[in-house]
């Protein structure tokens, strides 16, 4: 790490689009202080004997001339270029890089397939959570990076040549979305998975990532039709069937797809396809980063927090000058109603995370002032970035936060995809009762009690005399219980001789 400056800078010129990424370290996490994207279509200006256009170049030069200006606020140690498949491929490569080294007056360093591949899975590992192996999937524009990792360790590595824009100029040269170039594109990123599947299914995985435009793209359009965000087979293949029904890529019209991924969404989309049936992968989710965090996280160093999420809370903790007991007050106390949860319906790990990092972050809109808080904390969470979470469970987090005390806005609940609105609905229920729970700001003035669920009803029993005993908490359960009503929810409050 750097003394001198907080600043890195991380540039990727892909076959596809350049991208330059700047940040600034702040409570062992970066601040993103700039992204700049360009289509420069690189891999399309490769011809047949690997030769790579002047018209090409000069797109990439172009765009290189708007990175300059941003680079010159960063010292050079703390700067990676790297070029990828297309520039790995192009007989005349060093005519550009002399160019565009001229340009950025920075160093570009031309990695190959598994230097790539294994950035990629740094950049993964260090902003996505998951335990055991992991598969991440990364589909660029001229090849795809398949990676199984452990932590931040990664154990197997390819680069595959096949990509988005190439599989659109060999399966897709006609621009028609018919079921025959689908397959055929399909089949073709089959064939280049065969020799190395074996390995990759002996090694096993226990959840995958995908960290590329296509996956990115998949989420908005998951989104906006309605669905949760875990990537399936079925929902690819009804996204292949909806490309089908429009024919044409010029007449391409999927609800939540943007402009800019027209092109080569029907590539990318045959290509993981071929690469969920060959695996038999069973769901994937998107990823927090990938080739260009990997080259600042190399930078940076490991982080003294082993857990991605973990480290993210630690660093908001401390840069909104949390207080850090009466966050674990609440967290513990939450994770202790969860269980009652638990036992009677089984809910995912996803879950408890959700409900112990809204119970953790739930004061954070404090920062700004009391009154409003919980609509503050919902702003932050909204428009800050949290390594480690999905954007759905960051709009999750934020409907929690926004709903933590006062009147209920269960809508927002509906706008999130990362679980059942159901189970989002009962979190937010056992953070509020924590909240009030936890009034007191001292270890041990939590009572003995029992939290029991029959459907939607939330029975809590507490020890004989305690509600006259502490007259501030009993008000505020018997609001709660008011509050909850206007809702169709519904809270007894009982006392009972023995816990």
């Amino acid at each position: 790490m750097s003394s001198k400056s907080p600043l890195y800078a991380a540039i990727d010129l892909g076959s596809n689009s350049f991208h330059m990424l700047v940040v600034r370290e702040v409570e062992d996490a970066i601040r993103t202080l700039a992204k700049v994207k360009r289509k420069v279509r690189l891999a399309d200006g490769l011809d047949d004997d690997l030769v790579l256009s002047h018209e090409a170049m000069v797109r990439g030069w172009q765009c290189l001339s708007l990175f300059a200006e941003q680079l010159q606020d960063v010292p050079p140690e703390n700067v990676r270029i790297v070029g990828t498949a297309t520039l790995r491929l192009a007989k005349n490569v060093d005519m550009f890089i002399e160019r565009a080294e001229q340009i950025l007056q920075n160093k570009i360093n031309i990695i190959s397939g598994l230097e790539e591949a294994e950035t990629i899975y740094y950049g993964v590992a260090q902003t996505s959570c998951g335990e055991g192996n992991r598969l991440v999937i990364d589909i660029g524009g001229a090849s795809t990076e398949l990676v199984v990792g452990k932590s931040s360790q990664a154990l197997l590595l390819n680069s595959l040549d096949m990509g988005c824009v190439t599989w659109l100029k060999h399966h897709f040269k006609d621009q028609a979305l018919t079921h025959n170039n689908f397959e055929a594109a399909i089949n073709a990123a089959k064939a280049k998975l065969q020799p190395i599947g074996q390995e990759y299914l002996s090694l096993g995985w226990q959840t995958c990532l995908g960290a590329s435009g296509t996956v990115q793209s998949l989420q908005s359009i998951l989104k906006a039709q309605g669905l949760s965000e875990q990537v399936t087979l079925e929902k690819l293949q009804e996204l292949k069937q909806q490309s089908i029904d429009c024919g044409h890529i010029n007449q391409l019209a999927l609800q939540g797809l943007s402009s800019e991924r027209l092109a080569v969404f029907p590539s990318g989309l045959a290509i993981l396809i071929a690469i969920f049936e060959f695996f038999e992968i069973d769901t994937m989710t998107l990823a927090g980063g990938a080739l260009r965090e990997g080259l600042i996280y190399s930078m940076l160093g490991e982080s003294k927090y082993p857990g991605v999420q973990e480290r993210t809370l630690r660093s908001l903790i401390s840069r909104y000058q949390l207080d850090q007991k009466q966050a674990s007050h609440v967290r513990s106390t939450a994770s202790l109603l969860y269980q009652t949860l638990v036992s009677q319906s089984q809910q995912d790990d996803i879950s408890l995370t959700m409900l112990t990092s809204a119970a953790t972050l739930y004061e954070i809109g404090l920062c700004i002032e009391y009154k409003k808080a919980p609509q503050h904390a919902a702003y932050i969470i909204d428009n800050i970035d949290l390594p480690g979470y999905t954007p759905a469970q960051k709009q999750l987090l934020a409907a929690l936060l926004f709903n933590q005390r006062g009147k209920l806005q269960l809508e927002m609940f509906n706008q999130q995809n990362a679980l059942e609105v159901a189970q989002a609905i009962q979190l937010c229920r056992l953070l509020r009762l924590a909240i009030i729970l936890c009034m007191r700001r001292s270890k041990g003035s939590i009572p003995e009690l029992t939290l029991e669920w029959q459907r939607d009803v939330m029975c809590l029993s507490l020890p004989h005399g305690w509600l006259e005993g502490h007259a501030l908490r009993a008000a505020e359960l018997m609001q709660e219980v008011e509050y909850l009503a206007k809702s169709d929810l519904k809270l007894n409050v009982i006392e009972v001789d023995k816990i």
